[in-house]
């Protein structure tokens, strides 16, 4: 693994890299391309490294730690979701990615979809695990009491991450970002979008309905839609394996 420090204007984006490097790119016939993972509410990349560590077997795989949350620079104020996806572009400058597949869980669907629509080159296709934001769910209140529903359906080892990264984060950036993200009507952006995409819902997710995962596979113009049995809202941590096996074949013609 590869740890590192990426300027980003005034900011440095802590970024964590699993694969090979770019000049075994060019000649291992089994690596398809670059996949960046882009982490949820209050986390960071961390709770992402047992997918990424499944993908990289076949993939070149980032998973920066967006500024603000993780060990990246805090922004003085949260920055707005557009803000955090224009980062995520001037990131990809930065380590030198011209395209790239975006595969964001939760809230990191959200800022995929900004992306691909602001940045529209520079996304190859979109991977969405456990799409945020669905519209039955508008009040923070409703929203956290899917999340408590959820926790127990997740690995333990999950609980002592997500406490660090939230305490890290700290309640009032997490707070505003939580409400950005529940005020933005997302339709007209998913149906702009052209990019192949893979909808990924747990089947016992409760924080993402059923309703919205179909929802938001339907809004896409080339949207595919993955169930994985038995799987919660954190299937980045709690079933990678059944997530990386979805989610391989998909990334190796679309990368």
């Amino acid at each position: 693994m590869t740890l590192d420090w990426v300027p980003v204007g005034p900011w440095r984006v802590h970024t964590r890299l699993l694969g090979p490097s770019a000049d075994e790119l060019d000649t291992a016939v089994s690596v398809c391309g670059d996949v960046v993972l882009v982490h949820g509410l209050g986390m960071s990349g961390r709770y992402l490294l047992p997918v990424q560590r499944l993908l990289a077997e076949d993939f070149r795989v980032f998973a920066p730690d967006l500024p603000g949350f993780g060990r990246s620079t805090r922004p003085a104020r949260p920055l707005t979701l557009p803000e955090l996806a224009d980062a995520l572009v001037t990131w990809m400058d930065a380590v030198g990615l011209e395209r790239a597949g975006l595969f964001g869980h939760s809230l990191g669907c959200q800022v995929a979809a900004h992306v691909a629509d602001r940045h529209p080159d520079r996304v190859s296709c979109l991977v969405l695990g456990s799409p945020s934001r669905d519209p039955r769910a508008r009040q923070p209140w409703q929203q956290a009491l899917r999340l408590l529903a959820d926790a127990p359906r997740e690995a333990p080892s999950l609980l002592p991450i997500a406490v660090s990264d939230y305490l890290r984060a700290g309640p009032w950036r997490m707070w505003r970002t939580l409400i950005e993200s529940m005020q933005t009507d997302a339709t007209d952006r998913l149906r702009r979008l052209r990019h192949p995409a893979l909808v990924v819902r747990g089947e016992r997710d409760p924080v993402v309905s059923a309703w919205w995962a179909d929802r938001v596979t339907n809004l896409l113009s080339d949207g595919e839609l993955v169930v994985l049995p038995g799987a919660p809202h954190g299937l980045v941590f709690s079933s990678p394996d059944a997530l990386a096996q979805a989610a391989r074949p998909f990334l190796a013609e679309h990368t």
